[in-house]
Formats: structure tokens, sequence, C-alpha cells
């Protein structure tokens, strides 16, 4: 057995500030870089915002064949992880909650959610499950509410990966971020039992009017075992390695 070092940031959240996200964003791939780590994962609708109403959700769509989708793209350093981040995307004016794999620089792959809340009505579902490779370690994609679903994970299986990216965005009102403050990792767990993959999640985190965001940002085990866990409430950058066979 080797092992492949991996990271999730847990972040503030950035509404409608690309710039910041963008420039947040490098800073801590360089970190990762810096910590030997092969992959990094950021939360759901990381770089414009998780926006759900149709036209908020429409006016900060990035559009992936725009030239200012891939500008954003090449601005990431050439040298470090493969980069996993969450954004807003439009594509035949259909909108989705989507995921970006970039490599080098360059995005080599998309993600859409493929399981919706009530409330993501104005995103169309995605009806893909592609798998990457990171050092060798092969994984697929969740976004959030996708853990819900034993489907959801056992497409991931069923490609061959090791690991389920999970960028998730759990602001919500204050009551119920205390109730469900378990809840998710319980949740991710029961996945992780089910397919005998590993997860990693990267979750925003603060205040924002009366809605609060703890987290979680965690590994999990197979026997779906929280094997790290950043701090709930605090921004940071966890570190994990994830063993494959040789």
């Amino acid at each position: 057995m080797t092992a492949v070092r991996i990271a999730a940031a847990q972040t503030a959240e950035y509404r409608e500030d690309v710039e910041g996200a963008l420039s947040y964003a490098v800073g801590v791939s360089r970190q990762a870089e810096a910590e030997g780590a092969c992959l990094l994962c950021f939360p759901e609708g990381y770089l414009q915002g998780y926006f759900t109403d149709e036209a908020s959700a429409r006016r900060v769509a990035l559009d992936v064949s725009s030239s200012r989708f891939n500008d954003l793209i090449k601005r990431f350093p050439k040298v470090a992880p493969i980069i996993v981040i969450g954004f807003i995307e439009v594509s035949m004016g259909r909108l989705f909650n989507s995921a970006v794999v970039i490599e080098g620089a360059t995005a080599v792959g998309y993600y859409r959610k493929r399981h919706l809340l009530p409330g993501e009505s104005a995103f169309s579902a995605g009806t893909d499950t592609p798998v990457f490779t990171a050092g060798g370690l092969r994984f697929g994609v969740n976004i959030c509410y996708d853990t819900n679903f034993p489907a959801a994970a056992q497409r991931v299986a069923d490609t061959g990966a090791t690991l389920i990216v999970c960028p998730a965005n759990n602001m919500m009102r204050r009551d119920k971020a205390e109730i469900l403050r378990d809840a998710h990792n319980s949740v991710r767990g029961d996945r992780c039992r089910e397919t005998g993959l590993w997860l990693v999640s990267a979750d925003v985190t603060g205040e924002r009017d009366d809605l609060v965001s703890l987290g979680p940002t965690a590994v999990l085990n197979p026997e779906g075992e929280v094997v790290k866990q950043l701090p709930l409430g605090r921004p940071g950058l966890l570190i994990a390695d994830i063993p494959i066979s040789a």
C-alpha cells in the first residue's frame, strides 16, 4: 500500500466576489502544494456564492465555454494540486450546480449535482458521474445533498474510484445548524460503509444575517469513521493521507 495526500478548505462564504474567492483559493492551493497534497477540495458554489433563486443564480452563472471562465481557471498555479471547486454554471440557457476539476491551470472535467433540494428548482439535474485521478488516487464527486442518496455514492464506486470528493454548503438557520451539527458526517458515513469508499468534504463557515454554517470539513474512512476534521466554525485547511493499492 501507498498513500496519497489530499486537502480540503473550510472557507468563508464569498458572494458575488469572484475576485476575492479566486484570490483566496489561489493562496490556499499554494499552501496545499507546500504540504504535498495532490488533491484539494473547495465548498459547493464557492466561486460566486451559493445562490439558489433563479434571478441571482443566472446573474452570477458562468459558461465553461466562455473566455471569462477560461481566464479565471488560468489564474490557478500550473504546479499545484488537482482542484475541485464548486460554482454555478450556465449551459445552453440551463443552470447547474456544478464542480469543476482543475489540473495545471486547465479545466479537465466537470460534475453537475444530480440530486437537488426543493429550494434548488432553478437548477437542472446532472446526469453523469465522471471519474478523475490525482496522484494515482481515483475519485468521483458528490455535491452536498447528493450524499443523502445511496445510488449517488454507488455510481462513484462503480467507476473503480477510492474516494468521494464532496463540496458542500450548509449555510442555514442557526437552530437547524445546531440540530444537524453531527448529522452530515453520519449520513456521509453511511455512504462510506455501503460502498467501501473514503470521503472528503469541504464546507463554508461563518455567519450571514440570521444564518450560520458550522461545517464540517472532514475525512471519513470506508468504515464511516471521521479520521480527521477541522474545528467547526473556523476557516482552515485539512490535510490527510488516503491509502491506495500500489
